[in-house]
């Protein structure tokens, strides 16, 4: 095996599939011969030609409505938007087209699209470059919204992405891209979608976590058990569909859990998750499921954000409320 950064997998991954499928196409702003802003479609275009791997005008609009086009005439498009706060510029062609493709054609078309794109803090980004949004992407429903942690589940995920028949939000989180390597197989594999990972197994409390928030759930755990406390860990990996039955399984083993997410109180999956369990295993709980969180604000300039963005301290603060309860 190789030892690879997520971006390095997420390079892999978009190769992988160019090779397997003459049918996938990947465009986005800079992703040519630049090999986009982050290098994450790096050496593609040589390797594939500028037919398969292009720029495209610095318009979101533009990108989504050729990733409805072309995925109606048999490709399978691979579009990034630069950064995910951009998204906005691109919502009807997501939600009001994509998304509804296989419904309103009563089956007949589908919308193989996978939209990559960065977002999260910690990084001192320029405003609308940071934000959490894949509340909004989870919302909608005829979308898949996939967060990997580890270069790993990114290739495996991404990989998967592209197979699917129907539209996928492939989120990357900009913190994630170089802080790490870790053993990525050379040759393709896939993981599946709306499937979670238990990173960690415990016994006394459930922490259940996506993207970046992953790694503090960690580090929290492992200060926890220091205090004779045993935590799980779950990633969720993939945040629309959910997988109820590993979250679900896990708390009725526990009976305690919290939620942990990058995004505002309001914004992010959280409290979808708690609204789950409290449906399906309510009597399982012996105290409230809490959330750890940023707050209600706009993602402040990055000066302050390293004080607004959630961190390991604060959940194991939220977790010994519940462990105490």
């Amino acid at each position: 095996m190789a030892q690879m950064t997520m971006i390095q997998a997420i390079t892999d991954a978009l190769r992988t599939e160019l090779k397997n499928d003459e049918n996938v196409l990947v465009f986005g702003e800079d992703v040519g011969n630049n090999g986009g802003v982050f290098r994450a479609t790096e050496g593609l275009q040589k390797e594939f030609g500028e037919d398969r791997v292009f720029d495209t005008p610095l318009a979101e609009s533009a990108i989504g409505g050729l990733a409805v086009g072309l995925s109606l005439e048999g490709f399978r498009p691979v579009p990034e938007i630069q950064f995910f706060g951009f998204v906005y510029e691109v919502m009807d062609s997501i939600s009001g087209q994509l998304a509804r493709m296989r419904f309103r054609s009563g089956g007949k078309y589908n919308a193989p699209v996978t939209i990559r794109s960065p977002f999260g803090g910690g990084v001192h980004t320029p405003e609308m470059h940071a934000d959490s949004l894949e509340g909004l992407m989870a919302a909608q429903p005829g979308l898949k919204v996939v967060i990997p942690s580890s270069p790993y589940d990114a290739k495996g995920l991404l990989i998967s992405a592209i197979r699917d028949n129907d539209p996928v939000i492939f989120l990357e989180h900009m913190k994630l891209y170089r802080s790490f390597r870790q053993e990525v197989p050379e040759e393709e594999y896939t993981i599946p979608l709306g499937k979670a990972e238990v990173k960690r197994e415990g016994k006394d409390l459930t922490i259940i976590a996506y993207g970046a928030m992953v790694h503090d759930s960690l580090k929290a755990a492992e200060e926890l058990e220091k205090e004779d406390y045993s935590v799980e860990v779950i990633d969720l990996r993939t945040i629309q569909p959910l997988d109820i039955e590993t979250i679900i399984a896990s708390v009725e083993k526990t009976g305690r859990a919290i939620v942990v997410q990058e995004a505002q109180k309001q914004a992010g999956i959280a409290a979808n998750v708690v609204a789950e369990i409290n449906e399906r295993a309510i009597l399982s709980l012996e105290a409230p499921v809490l959330r750890v969180f940023a707050p209600d604000t706009i993602f402040p300039f990055s000066q302050a954000e390293t004080v607004w963005l959630p961190n390991a301290k604060d959940i194991i603060a939220t977790a010994k409320k519940v462990l105490t309860f």
